[in-house]
């Protein structure tokens, strides 16, 4: 499958472990290094947001009193998804979010995450550092609206995407950098990415 779906949270803290809960969630659809779709809402959890992430998000109490119940819009969410792969900046965070709050409505989340931040620190050892906006910048990409607001940051992600699995083909000939290719890469030992790309393009 061709499809990859990029996701990104903004929640009320760290972990959904401390009680932390999602106010917002955008994906979006990658196709062939292509955006193909796009899904974004806020969402009520009836958890109140703290104001330093207020701060850092934008994103209010009162804004979220305004939004859709959280059940309905994971509902949605899983259903946009359906059965593609998963890629985040920081996967293990989004993950968290997108496992424990389909899991409080009894449904699966299979998906499995690769994570465009592990990745690219094996891509792009050089690069300042491996934060979203940074890599943005190092690639000279798009920056799509404010930082820490899901659609921009899963946009970005979305373009650091499509970068990462242009450089494969570019640099090693790696036909097909497809998201089980990444997910190979991801736990790569960074000593042995060049390797691991060389046994990529032979096979």
């Amino acid at each position: 499958m061709s499809l990859i779906a990029v996701i990104d949270f903004e929640t009320t803290g760290l972990s959904p472990d401390y009680g932390d809960r999602a106010t917002e969630v955008a994906i979006v659809l990658v196709e062939r290094g292509r955006v193909v779709d796009r899904f974004q809402s806020l969402m009520n959890a009836g958890v109140r947001i703290p104001a330093f992430i207020t701060q850092l998000t934008g994103i209010s109490n009162a804004m979220v009193a305004a939004a859709p119940d959280v059940a309905r819009v994971m509902v949605q969410a899983s259903r946009f998804v359906g059965n593609a792969p998963m890629m985040a900046h920081n996967a293990s965070f989004d993950r968290k979010f997108w496992v424990g709050e389909l899991a409080r409505l009894g449904l699966p989340a299979p998906q499995p995450f690769a994570c465009t931040m592990l990745v690219s620190r094996r891509l792009y050892p050089q690069a300042p550092n491996h934060k979203l906006g940074s890599l943005v910048d190092y690639h000279r990409l798009p920056r799509a609206g404010a930082a820490h607001r899901a659609l921009a940051d899963a946009e970005m992600a979305a373009g650091l995407l499509g970068q990462i699995q242009r450089d494969p083909s570019a640099r090693h000939g790696v036909i097909n950098p497809d998201h089980a290719l990444l997910m190979a890469l991801q736990r790569c030992a960074k000593s042995a990415v060049s390797t691991f790309m060389a046994k990529c393009a032979n096979a």
